[in-house]
């Protein structure tokens, strides 16, 4: 018997803003600087409001992996994939500087 490892959850945006509000979500060390332009950030903003889908966010959770500011995750969950959507709604809607 093979036991599960991985799960797929469906959520809304604002989980996913509570979500980084509360320091769950975290950028690993290896993952690349933020590189989307006004443009992208604007036609993810747009695609929300018409209702279309943005993707998948791929999480791992992982006790130790050193995050973008040195610090380890200790147990958070760390953006594998969606690092540029998830940035961009944080500086869009959640007024947070984009690091």
């Amino acid at each position: 018997m093979q036991t599960q490892k991985y799960s797929v959850n469906q959520h809304h945006i604002s989980t996913f803003l509570a979500f980084v509000k509360d320091g769950q979500i975290a950028i690993p060390e290896v993952q690349r600087p933020f590189v989307w332009d006004s443009s992208k950030v604007r036609d993810l903003m747009d695609s929300l409001y018409k209702g279309y889908p943005i993707g998948y966010v791929i999480t791992w959770q992982n006790p130790n992996v050193r995050l973008k500011d040195g610090k380890l995750s200790e147990g958070k969950k760390i953006l594998i994939d969606g690092q540029q959507r998830i940035t961009a709604l944080r500086a869009a809607i959640l007024a947070e500087g984009c690091k």
